[in-house]
């Protein structure tokens, strides 16, 4: 796997070099949510993910929420980026763990206090095993700190817009 990992990344670093238009990519998921559940479904090529929040807040428990998601992401993002750099710079990782947490008051997303609605903080904790020399993998984690993508977004204010359109539909009839 790591020899198809480091020739798909160094191939693709040799386009986008060779070619400046190549490095622009745009990420797409669609978000459904029917009915009066919190649940959601949403498409992301052609994957479904659900999810949905824990019954203390609302929610069936049918999937993690999305703080978790994000968590996830972040972890997910983590460990990709460490075996791919891994696997260009010839380095043999056996595990990458990474363990992420989001400290969140959720005074902010009930509106009962002057609080953030997101996150206050977020710390992870990645544990790499491997027969590596620790320079070499201290210098593999200053790599990955320095071009994950996820983490770079959590790090970075990044302008975000979006619109709200309506849909309009046959009125609601409530029983009386």
């Amino acid at each position: 796997m790591s020899e198809h990992v480091a020739k798909t990344i160094q191939g693709l670093k040799a386009a986008v070099a060779a070619n400046g238009a190549l490095a622009k990519a745009v990420f797409r998921a669609t978000t459904i949510s029917e009915a009066d559940a919190l649940s959601t479904e949403s498409q992301i090529r052609s994957f479904t993910v659900r999810l949905d929040e824990p019954l203390e807040l609302g929610g069936t428990d049918t999937g993690p929420n999305p703080v978790e998601a994000l968590l996830a992401a972040l972890g997910s993002c983590q460990a990709i980026v460490y075996r791919a750099y891994a696997s260009v710079l010839g380095l043999r990782l056996d595990r990458v763990e990474v363990e992420a947490k989001g400290h969140l008051d959720v005074r902010g997303l009930l509106d009962a206090a002057p609080v953030a609605a997101g996150f206050e903080r977020v710390t992870f904790t990645t544990r790499v095993a491997s027969p590596e020399p620790p320079e070499k993998l201290r210098e593999l984690s200053r790599i990955v700190e320095a071009h994950c993508p996820v983490l770079d977004t959590l790090r970075t204010p990044v302008a975000v817009s979006g619109t709200v359109e309506i849909v309009h539909t046959a009125a609601r009839r409530d029983a009386a």
